[in-house]
């Protein structure tokens, strides 16, 4: 839990002086019954005006004391739980940020979702309830017990009794409570797990007509939870009836022994009427402590399951090398030298002996069948996962001693699945270039033929895209990708199969539009549609995982045969002969 209470250390100077009103608080409330049988001890009522006029000055002045120091403590309680809360969820998302590929397979997205908001919520609000409780009820018990025993010695004696008691019961339920809050954060994250991908998924479940089957699967999860919240709920409801009642016992056992003592002038009347309030404070302080019983279970889960995302570390880290985005000469020269990839729970290598070298200025082609590491081979260049064996350099340097950041300046990345976030079409692209200008936000809008449909739209580049880009089809969202990385102006273009819900005219458009715009740049292609590399420099054919060809498109065609037939499933030899290189 190492992690959780660092992101604590700058609000513990605020917590002192939290727990400085809070001991202001409880001692002016120790005070009080003091100061009343003082007063009924004393016969002061009735006899000297002027001594009434003096205690009730005190405990005025007391009960001021004791409510400027409670809406003071409460206000520091307040600020500090809020902010721990804050730095809590700014630090797992940080950390996330820093995560490669592995580690958000390791931990899934509705998971890392519950633990940043239910998660925090439950630290937050213990840490609140600590500040006003946790501190305040061990003094308020501690100084309650040692003016109850200076009251009178024999009628303390019931705390002996009564305290081991309620503490007993209090652990033994908590022991049982805590697996089933362990349970519940887990099923909540399978919660929102099948209402994720419900939502995503809406389409798909419409068309497939499986609405019911989807609902069944949410009631299951709903069931889950309900169940062990109701188990939690059983065990939570039998813990106050039993705390209040030994509290009642107690009290009517103080009753009838101190009326007892009175008889016997054992003890005055004022004595006994401070015992009593003396004897309340103890007791309703350690019912305080059993409220915070109740959420200290699940906020100790809630802690290690967010300690878990800030001490999980990315397996990709800089090196700490100090290289400038100057110091790369060649930027968009990349060399694979027998680079390997395979992922830690994997039994074979995605990627094998990959050895090749990209010119800078070149386009380079990647083509090969469903599975083949296509894709990977661009994670390894973006660094979302490290080789396992080998190296990839970049103008000659090891993309392991280039600082991430440095890297992916560099390069203009275009993903399988086009993602746009929520804002304005201008938003999105600038997403690629932060200080980008009107003119070159519409150049790049230009240059990826997007900007005709954008001037069609009511609002143009401030049209509104709604979250994912639901309001755009497949080829505009595809275009609108296109536009952020080339607004970007960078060295590499990565482009994963970022053509393929473009219509063959538009996809002839942009790759000529692209030809023209990005010279000098490396262009590296990842595609399923032939037509779209066939005038590349070099094309690099993959099979399981290993480059079994490359070379441009005439000799690959001539010489090997798994190229050619793929070339011929889409198009016929005249067309992949003619105008090719």
């Amino acid at each position: 839990m190492k992690k959780v209470f660092e992101c604590l250390k700058p609000y513990i100077p605020f917590m002192l002086l939290g727990i400085l009103f809070t001991f202001g608080q409880a001692m002016c409330n120790l005070y009080l019954p003091n100061l009343m049988s003082d007063i009924v001890n004393n016969g002061i009522v009735g006899q000297d005006l002027n001594e009434v006029y003096r205690y009730g000055m005190y405990m005025l002045l007391v009960t001021l004391g004791f409510m400027l120091c409670a809406i003071i403590s409460v206000f520091i309680a307040s600020r500090v739980s809020s902010g721990f809360g804050a730095k809590l969820r700014k630090s797992i998302y940080s950390k996330v940020q820093s995560y490669s590929l592995h580690e958000y397979k390791k931990m899934s997205t509705s998971s890392l979702i519950t633990r940043t908001t239910n998660d925090v919520m439950q630290v937050q609000q213990l840490t609140l309830m600590s500040m006003r409780m946790m501190i305040n009820a061990p003094i308020m018990c501690i100084g309650g017990i040692i003016m109850a025993v200076s009251k009178n010695l024999k009628l303390s004696l019931l705390f002996v009794v009564v305290i081991p008691i309620l503490f007993v019961i209090i652990l033994m339920l908590a022991k049982k409570i805590l697996p089933l809050f362990t349970a519940l954060q887990t099923k909540t994250d399978r919660l929102n797990q099948v209402i994720r991908e419900k939502l995503n998924g809406v389409r798909v479940i419409r068309a497939f007509g499986t609405g019911e089957y989807e609902r069944k699967r949410y009631d299951i999860a709903n069931k889950d939870i309900y169940d062990v919240s109701l188990k939690a709920g059983y065990k939570m409801a039998i813990l106050m009836p039993l705390v209040m009642f030994v509290i009642n016992f107690s009290s009517v056992m103080l009753v009838w022994s101190g009326s007892s003592l009175i008889d016997q002038n054992l003890i005055q009347i004022g004595d006994m009427m401070a015992f009593m309030q003396y004897a309340i404070q103890v007791l309703f302080s350690i019912l305080a402590v059993t409220m915070l019983f109740v959420m200290i279970p699940r906020a100790i889960v809630s802690i290690k399951r967010i300690n878990e995302v800030l001490e999980l570390e990315s397996s990709v880290k800089d090196s700490g090398k100090d290289i400038t985005y100057d110091d790369i000469k060649e930027k968009g020269k990349i060399e694979f030298i027998d680079a390997t990839f395979q992922y830690a729970d994997g039994d074979e290598p995605v990627l094998s002996d990959m050895n090749f070298t990209i010119n800078k200025g070149e386009t380079v082609a990647i083509l090969g069948v469903t599975g083949s590491g296509k894709t990977t081979l661009l994670n390894l260049i973006m660094r979302f996962h490290d080789t396992t064996g080998g190296k990839i350099k970049i103008g000659g340097k090891d993309i392991k001693d280039i600082p991430i950041h440095v890297l992916r300046d560099m390069i203009g990345y275009v993903p399988q699945k086009a993602v746009l976030f929520s804002g304005t079409i201008k938003e999105n692209i600038k997403y690629g270039k932060e200080d980008a200008t009107d003119e070159e936000v519409k150049e790049a809008a230009i240059i990826a033929q997007s900007i005709d449909f954008i001037n069609e739209t009511e609002g143009k580049f401030d049209a509104k895209v709604a979250q994912g880009g639901t309001n755009f089809s497949g080829g505009q969202k595809q275009r609108l990708s296109i536009a952020r990385a080339i607004v970007k102006k960078p060295d590499i273009y990565l482009f994963d199969d970022s053509f393929s819900a473009l219509d063959f005219q538009t996809d002839q458009k942009l790759r000529e539009a692209l030809n023209k715009n990005v010279k000098g740049a490396t262009v590296i292609i990842v595609a399923q549609r032939v037509s779209t590399v066939l005038n590349a420099d070099k094309i690099l054919f993959l099979e399981n995982g290993k480059i079994i060809a490359q070379g441009a498109h005439k000799e690959l065609f001539e010489n090997c045969k798994s190229y050619r037939d793929v070339v011929l499933s889409q198009i016929t030899e005249e067309e992949a002969t003619r105008n090719a290189r």
